[in-house]
């Protein structure tokens, strides 16, 4: 089994940034990606951005591309999601994601951008 603690969710203006963390625990051995997914109220989970734990393969999504950054830090398990420019469009709850043989997802946290 792998543990997700997430970390930095909240509420912020529009134009303003937040950054996510969330550190894995437990059986962690053999995670080959980390990332982040989000839902907003009434639609499905949709992909962030991922990041694979070796070589550093990145995939953001479309309408984070440019704004969110992605990263890493193998030596702590943890993966970080630094969100720039925030709109209000971004508001949803934010889920860490971990792929090992299984997938494994965090609690959530909620990120709200007011306008």
């Amino acid at each position: 089994q792998v543990q997700l603690v997430e970390s930095g969710g909240g509420l912020v203006q529009a134009g303003g940034s937040l950054r996510l963390s969330c550190a894995a625990s437990g059986s962690i051995f053999g995670i080959n990606v980390m990332g982040w997914y989000r839902q907003a109220p009434g639609k499905q989970r949709e992909l962030v951005a991922t990041i694979t734990t070796t070589g550093g393969g990145i995939n953001y999504a479309d309408s984070v591309q440019g704004r969110f950054t992605i990263s890493r830090d193998n030596a702590k398990n943890t993966v970080y999601l630094q969100m720039n420019s925030l709109k209000p469009e971004d508001t949803a709850v934010y889920y860490c994601y971990v792929r090992r043989s299984l997938s494994y997802w965090g609690q959530g946290t909620q990120v709200t951008v007011s306008s």
